[in-house]
């Protein structure tokens, strides 16, 4: 059986992504020809309808329909340039804010239609598939964004991805948390065992952008995932991104 290749990118949270990370990233992807981009969550940063932004000026100041335009030229569109198979999105806390705020704030006009992530995006246009929650894309494998499930959050990073997978009886592939790594659990008995693992993917954000950081690093890391799945067996890798570069297969991206 052919193995299938994911890259799979998270929290991108536009406009607040790195710009120069993205576009190596859409280099390494024309190069690398994966069979599938599955886009684990925040793709955008929806910066005024968020709880942080509540009663400040900061809620009036950015419109979400431009948010969305900025994502569809930017992300939608670079991200056909260069990979024409099948792309994912999958959904997200701050993908659901502009429907939760009309929820909540303007229930008179808040219609799925207008204010959901696919439709905000126009998914379609650009044949890319959404998928609101959990994706199971392999034998007791499954990706999802890790804002769902009352997942324990670690400050190690690999570690809020391996509490997904012992909570949901899974092996997780995960963002939400901007951390890179990997971890695994074993237990059994009698020359038995069951192996769990979970990775988080990292994040392309420019930190220098997330003001709330208030000039500190905050404990996260660039990056991507990779994984390759052969019928029911799975490697996942963690790409880091740092010092301007990252590297896959021996070949060197720069930014």
């Amino acid at each position: 059986m052919t193995t299938k290749r994911y890259v799979v990118i998270s929290d991108l949270q536009m406009p607040l992504h790195d710009r120069r990370a993205w576009k190596a990233v859409l280099r390494f992807l024309a190069d690398y020809k994966p069979d599938e981009v599955v886009n684990i969550g925040d793709l955008n940063d929806y910066t005024s309808p968020g709880r942080w932004t509540k009663d400040t000026r900061a809620e009036y100041q950015e419109s979400v329909f431009e948010e969305a335009a900025f994502a569809r030229k930017h992300y939608c569109v670079e991200l056909r340039k260069v990979f024409d198979g099948p792309s994912v999105l999958l959904g997200s806390n701050h993908g659901e804010r502009p429907m939760k705020y009309a929820e909540k704030y303007a229930p008179a006009i808040a219609d799925e239609e207008v204010f959901s992530e696919k439709a905000l995006l126009r998914l379609d246009d650009f044949g890319i598939e959404f998928i609101p929650d959990f994706y199971h894309f392999a034998p007791r494998w499954t990706m999802t964004h890790g804002h769902l499930g009352k997942i324990g959050l670690s400050q190690i990073a690999g570690n809020t991805a391996l509490n997904a997978a012992k909570k949901l009886g899974r092996n997780i592939v995960m963002g939400h948390t901007h951390r890179l790594g990997v971890g695994s659990h074993t237990t059994g008995v009698d020359g038995m065992s069951l192996t769990l693992t979970g990775m988080e993917v990292g994040n392309l954000m420019d930190r220098r952008k997330a003001k709330y950081l208030a000039g500190y690093s905050g404990n996260w890391q660039q990056g991507f995932g990779l994984v390759d799945v052969n019928h029911e067996h799975v490697q996942v890798t963690p790409i880091r991104i740092g010092r301007g570069q990252f590297i896959v297969d021996g070949s060197v991206y720069r930014l």
